[in-house]
């Protein structure tokens, strides 16, 4: 299907040179747009949630949600959002997308009791999952490839600017109380960018002629919500319910289904139909531990955000503004660290190796540092932990996808990237649930700086097992997305836009 409306376009004439599309540029400011709209909601929550739980209630499992439904629903949608717009035109769903993250993001917003809190970012998650894949999609179709190089290299310090910002601007709106909507407006705030991706889209991005015919695998995406879901919500439901038998079972059935999952895709494959994943990708050694590298270290990266954010406001009765200033030092360190990756991409995964050294020694320095300095500790005494911590982030962060990615072939890129990706949005969804869960469970026994330094100690735990699991990397990652344009640094700092192809 094409759109009907706006400017198309198509193949030139063969031997003719393309014609570039005259609102290029302007087109990838929308789709910025959308990507910051993204990022900010993925990071928001963490400073707002003892500002929300205060306003509306809930149990501690509230504050867990907030993330964890947001990023659960975001890996699930990913799985197919890309290939919506290979059927019904990327514009179309990226303005379909838009539109329902704007109603998300106001229903959120507007939101009175928990459960409707939470069924919103469901919302966001899903419609954010079909509109970015479209503008990253569009931009490699409406930018010579001399041209990719500039406009992906806008990502880099958009989505920095956003990493450092995001918690930052969570923390005033949620303090300054504007207009009397106090914690509201971190939400409301998308509804002026949702319209402008929305009108922007509708007037500068280009509709495509049809494409190939894809088919949707919505049964395999199907299990793998399924799965997702059975396995996260044990996880944070269990604990205020003093972990019933049914929590581990729905466990059990949530891992079962994922290996159901499994076995479907073998089949679809095996009988010419289009799989959702390509069964070939779990053979390889370098895929499959990239996988659980991913899983765990996002997890570790996720978690250790949420608990960190609490802790400074429940513990050390920090202001949300306050509390967001007191991660500059870290989002700083990652941006240091995507903008040195190119230099140091020869090294291969020795730098992912050195990231997690660098990375263990900023969360065991945090760890000493509060344990030192008690419930006194300011902001400035954690700048050295937080900053190496967070270039040790990046340091991981930045050569990922390329590191994995090295280990498939040219025709299982697609579904071996966005595999990854929603891989990815699942760890963040796992690191509010577990590490969320260590928190709150010692804190039935002990007092906020117990509860914090058992959690670090956790994350110590999930980094050592990262660190093993990049032995299963090949030794060096593939070149710069061979022509995409687009570095790996790039692609680290935006990691929610990617998308799985058809």
């Amino acid at each position: 299907m094409t759109d009907a409306v706006g400017p198309t376009t198509a193949a030139p004439p063969s031997g003719a040179a393309a014609e570039p599309y005259r609102w290029r540029w302007v087109a990838l400011f929308v789709i910025l747009a959308a990507e910051v709209m993204d990022l900010l909601d993925s990071l928001v929550t963490n400073i707002a949630a003892p500002a929300i739980r205060a306003d509306i209630g809930g149990g501690e499992s509230t504050i867990q949600w907030l993330g964890a439904a947001y990023t659960l629903a975001m890996a699930i949608g990913l799985i197919t959002g890309g290939r919506l717009g290979d059927i019904f035109g990327r514009r179309r769903m990226f303005m379909i997308g838009a539109a329902g993250f704007t109603l998300g993001s106001l229903a959120c917003g507007l939101a009175q009791e928990p459960w409707q809190l939470v069924a919103a970012r469901v919302l966001q998650g899903l419609l954010g999952a079909v509109m970015l894949p479209q503008g990253l999609g569009i931009m490699k179709e409406i930018f010579s490839p001399k041209e990719q190089g500039a406009a992906f290299g806008m990502f880099g310090p958009v989505m920095g600017l956003s990493t450092v910002g995001g918690p930052i601007l969570a923390g005033w709106l949620v303090d300054a109380d504007l207009a009397g909507t106090g914690w509201r407006m971190i939400f409301l705030i998308n509804i002026p960018l949702g319209l402008f991706a929305f009108v922007g889209g509708r007037v500068f991005l280009p509709a495509q002629e049809q494409g190939p015919t894809v088919r949707l695998d919505l049964v395999g995406a199907l299990l793998a919500a399924v799965g997702a879901a059975m396995v996260i919500y044990p996880l944070v439901q269990g604990r205020e319910q003093d972990w019933p038998l049914w929590a581990f079972a729905l466990l059990a059935v949530g891992v079962a289904v994922f290996g159901l999952f499994g076995w479907y895709e073998a089949r679809r494959k095996a009988a010419g139909a289009d799989p959702l994943v390509e069964p070939s990708l779990f053979a390889k050694r370098g895929f499959s531990g990239g996988m659980a590298l991913g899983l765990v270290f996002f997890t570790a990266m996720t978690g250790f955000w949420l608990t960190f954010s609490l802790y400074t406001q429940l513990g050390l009765h920090y202001s949300a503004f306050k509390s967001g200033l007191t991660g500059i030092p870290s989002s700083i360190g990652m941006v240091i660290a995507f903008v040195a990756s190119q230099a140091l991409q020869k090294y291969g995964r020795k730098v992912m190796h050195a990231g997690l050294v660098v990375m263990l020694a900023g969360v065991l320095g945090l760890m000493y540092t509060l344990h030192s300095q008690g419930a006194g500790v300011t902001p400035w005494q954690m700048v050295p932990a937080l900053a190496v911590s967070g270039l040790g982030m990046g340091l991981v962060m930045a050569p990922f996808f390329g590191m994995v990615l090295a280990s498939v072939e040219a025709h299982e890129t697609g579904s071996a990237s966005g595999t990854l990706t929603s891989v990815q949005q699942l760890g963040a969804a796992l690191g509010s649930a577990i590490l969320g869960t260590v928190f709150f469970e010692r804190l039935k026994t002990a007092d906020f700086a117990a509860a914090e330094q058992v959690t670090l100690w956790a994350e110590v735990g999930l980094l050592v097992v990262v660190f093993a699991a990049i032995f299963l990397l090949p030794m060096h990652g593939r070149p710069e997305h061979e022509g995409a344009g687009e570095s790996g640094s790039e692609a680290a700092l935006r990691t929610e836009g990617e998308h799985q192809p058809a």
